[in-house]
């Protein structure tokens, strides 16, 4: 089964907490802290492998989750970090994050890793806050959660060359004879329903990969057929091989056929346009296709054609020498957007604002915000102490401050993430 797209959820693992210990051996005189940290959780680490061609592996996985980190423990003793998961997806994959709707990575290598969800740290025991004014802390953290994110994997073939046309004009066959590629074919359309790859090897030593891909027709970059699902796929490619049948024995003119695919390039991605296209006039071993040719050159003045016959194996040589010629002039880097802005690379998220101060209903001012949710994730409220060190972590985020430019005074009620404060002053 191919499958090139999928979601699903990624959840990365809690750090371990840190604990509140003391020393307490014999003969250990006046002791001192003795809580060890928590331990890293887990990442959702994404790889690259080139044996993968589909993502049915994701298909079935509707959630993926990492461990935990363990906690720390007396005696200074550190948490166990947790093992990151590493999931295995096919060269090409383009991942999302639908939450935030932003392109996490370009998995274009073999062996390419990319975080795609970070495991929380682990929380600080006592001893890490011990100071010489503050030689025995009774406080400690609790540990990070771990990024929990919903994800959209798309997968874009990788491929030298896209083969587009419309359906029966011969791309199965063609690519069933120039590679090792076994494709499904049959004299009836949409015979193709997935892209097929073959490697192509030139009599003078030169290969590439071509990718047959399903045919078009018109609409398709509007969700007819199957072209929408599959013109993905040729933005990959650095060179389009546009194959028409010139025997129109499937009652089509060849010219309609060229216009109308060369629209559905445009309208799905006019920058297809700009690679190299090579118009190949096939089926010429049946009657009607030299005199449809020497109509279509008329019609077609400044374009290159290379008529064969897949069938034949007529003037293939000439074909393949073409495509290879052009791939050595041209690399996919030459058609990728230049970003002119201040945005310079695919993880790149605008800074949120650390808090945001808003009024509710009731007239208490309510404290929310990133930053404030991580103190007090990594706060347990069940010691005094660890309060008291939230508190602190509020007042130098400048939340204080701007709760009194706000009006509030000592004494009132304030809000941080729907629990309830009584304001010190």
């Amino acid at each position: 089964m191919f499958i090139d797209d999928v979601k699903l959820t990624v959840a990365a693992g809690k750090g371990g907490n840190g604990i509140v210990a003391f020393r307490r051996e014999k003969y250990v005189p006046k002791g001192g802290p003795a809580g060890g940290n928590g331990g890293r959780g887990g990442s959702i680490i994404f790889v690259g492998d080139e044996g993968l061609t589909t993502l049915i592996d994701l298909h079935y996985r509707k959630k993926i989750t990492a461990q935990n980190g363990e906690n720390g423990m007396s005696k200074n003793k550190y948490g166990k970090d947790a093992s990151d998961v590493y999931v295995k997806v096919p060269i090409g994959s383009v991942i999302y994050d639908l939450d935030q709707d932003t392109v996490i990575a370009d998995i274009t290598r073999h062996n390419q890793e990319v975080i795609v969800a970070k495991g929380g740290r682990g929380g600080r025991g006592n001893t890490a806050f011990a100071t010489p004014r503050v030689p025995a802390p009774e406080f400690c953290e609790k540990g990070e959660p771990g990024e929990v994110k919903n994800i959209r994997v798309e997968l874009k073939v990788l491929a030298d060359v896209g083969l587009v046309g419309f359906p029966s004009v011969g791309k199965s066959t063609l690519i069933s004879v120039i590679s090792a590629a076994k494709p499904k074919i049959a004299p009836y359309p949409f015979t193709t329903l997935v892209p097929n790859l073959g490697v192509v090897r030139v009599k003078d030593g030169r290969s590439f990969i071509v990718a047959d891909l399903p045919g078009l027709i018109e609409g398709a970059s509007s969700g007819a057929g199957l072209g929408i699902q599959f013109l993905k796929h040729i933005e990959r490619t650095r060179v389009i091989v546009h194959i028409i049948d010139m025997s129109a024995i499937e009652g089509r003119d060849p010219y309609e056929d060229y216009l109308i695919i060369n629209n559905e390039l445009k309208t799905y991605n006019e920058k297809l346009l700009l690679r190299p296209q090579i118009v190949v006039a096939n089926k010429m071993d049946l009657p009607n296709a030299k005199n449809n040719l020497e109509i279509f050159r008329k019609k077609c003045k400044n374009v290159d054609i290379i008529p064969i016959s897949a069938y034949t194996k007529d003037n293939l040589d000439e074909l393949l020498y073409k495509i290879a010629d052009i791939l050595d002039t041209v690399t996919i880097d030459d058609f990728k957007e230049t970003i002119t802005d201040e945005v310079v690379e695919y993880r790149y998220v605008p800074e949120p604002e650390k808090f945001t101060i808003e009024l509710d209903d009731d007239g208490i001012y309510h404290v929310k915000g990133p930053v404030v949710q991580r103190y007090m994730d990594m706060t347990d409220f069940n010691r005094d102490e660890n309060v008291k060190l939230f508190a602190q972590k509020i007042r130098k985020l400048g939340v204080d401050d701007e709760l009194r430019k706000l009006g509030v005074k000592h004494g009132d009620t304030v809000r941080i993430l729907g629990y309830e404060f009584e304001f010190f002053d």
